[in-house]
């Protein structure tokens, strides 16, 4: 299938991206953790292992798993591209100097011509060592350590939700709050602009717009109806562009937006780790969230214009009016604070519904779990000692790019 459909977050799922942890966490070190936004260092063959066995759960269950870096290595097999977006990784990687450039480039033709190996270099990066040059005639040169990263490696692509995200036939390509993520969208942009399986979707949203938004914080309710959180990643500003860039697509069916504020912190890094859908009637969400709540509705107005409105209400009342049905929030850690507080931070609300009622899960979440277990849920659960280390969930590590109507 080609184009894109993803119009509910619990429609039967037919065909999603991943990308399986490479060699980029090979290049995480204790000193870059915190720029390359990791807590710990995972181990790469049982990340891969635990990655491995994801992809073929959600292969059981009928769904066509495709690779991010497949995707790219498709549209590098043109030169002509090949060599446009060499240019833009290595300038985008921060490298300024025209020698520099050159010495890169050159490198990156010698010695990985075929278009897979490329892709997954440039996930990996380029350490100084790795490069035959003359260091004694540059200051920088002489100073910098062998193992200094020439350009960084971008060890969160495994979380390949929020480099972009699909909005009903549509997608957003997204600008991401820290420099490290947002060189992942680069190949989102290539793909969409031109793998013949995704060329000539509409594009809602542009990496070079000013504004940072970012894939988890976009919940497609239904076809008419889209949440998007406004996060610690995603700002205000760029959710009323993405709006105006939906509701001027005649082909668009979304006629509202809500903007869910929700508190700025590290463990409510984004919407889909407070609350995910999980069936018609059914939402896993992370206690913090109950209370009060402050949502904004977002409406087509006259002469291109969008109308805001704010929502003063609590989340099962709003889930309630924009699902069209009455809902039931599970609660993470089964309603236990320290173990909702625990298993929030391994991602406990982030789930990835593959149709309504069944659910992939963590393994190690298993307060939740078992809650969930007990209301009727079919869960998929798999293994996640190392792929929990990034801070994401199967919903973080998954972009759906079909599912069937509801």
């Amino acid at each position: 299938m080609t184009g894109v459909n993803v119009k509910s977050e619990i429609g039967p799922l037919k065909k999603v991206i991943l990308h399986r942890p490479g060699n980029e966490l090979l290049n995480l070190t204790p000193d870059t953790l915190e720029r390359l936004l990791f807590d710990d260092i995972p181990f790469l063959e049982v990340a891969q292992q635990e990655h491995d066995a994801f992809a073929q759960t959600l292969r059981d269950e009928g769904v066509e798993v495709v690779y991010l870096e497949d995707l790219m290595a498709d549209v590098v097999k043109d030169p002509a591209l090949r060599a446009k977006f060499v240019e833009q990784w290595i300038e985008e990687g921060g490298v300024h100097t025209a020698k520099w450039h050159k010495i890169i480039a050159d490198y990156l033709d010698s010695e990985f011509a075929d278009p897979k190996a490329l892709v997954e270099k440039t996930m990996t990066g380029i350490n100084l060592s790795e490069l035959d040059v003359d260091r004694s005639n540059s200051l920088i040169d002489l100073v910098s350590s062998p193992t200094k990263m020439v350009i960084d490696p971008m060890p969160n692509l495994y979380f390949t939700r929020d480099p972009f995200a699909m909005v009903g036939n549509g997608v957003t390509i997204h600008r991401m709050y820290s420099v490290t993520r947002n060189r992942e969208t680069i190949y989102g942009q290539y793909i969409f602009d031109n793998h013949p399986d995704f060329k000539g979707t509409p594009q809602y949203y542009h990496r070079d717009y000013a504004f940072h938004i970012e894939g988890g914080d976009v919940l497609n309710i239904n076809d008419h109806v889209l949440a998007i959180g406004i996060s610690q990643r995603t700002e205000p500003d760029a959710i009323d562009t993405l709006a105006s860039g939906i509701f001027a697509d005649e082909t668009s069916t979304i006629d509202t937006i809500l903007a869910f504020d929700i508190p700025n912190s590290r463990a409510f890094m984004h919407l889909d780790t407070v609350f995910t859908q999980i069936d018609y009637d059914k939402f896993t969400i992370h206690p913090g969230i109950l209370g009060p709540l402050t949502v904004f509705e977002l409406t087509p107005g006259a002469d291109g214009k969008v109308n805001v409105k704010r929502l003063d209400s609590d989340l099962e009342s709003i889930l309630t009016k924009y699902v069209g049905q009455p809902v039931k929030l599970l609660q993470c850690g089964a309603g236990d604070r320290i173990a909702a507080e625990r298993e929030q931070w391994n991602d406990g609300s982030n789930t990835l519904c593959v149709r309504p009622g069944t659910i992939v899960v963590y393994q190690r979440n298993n307060v939740t779990n078992d809650y969930l277990y007990k209301e009727g849920l079919d869960l998929k659960v798999i293994p996640s000692a190392e792929l929990s280390r990034g801070r994401g969930g199967p919903r973080c590590m998954s972009m759906p790019a079909w599912r069937e109507d509801l």
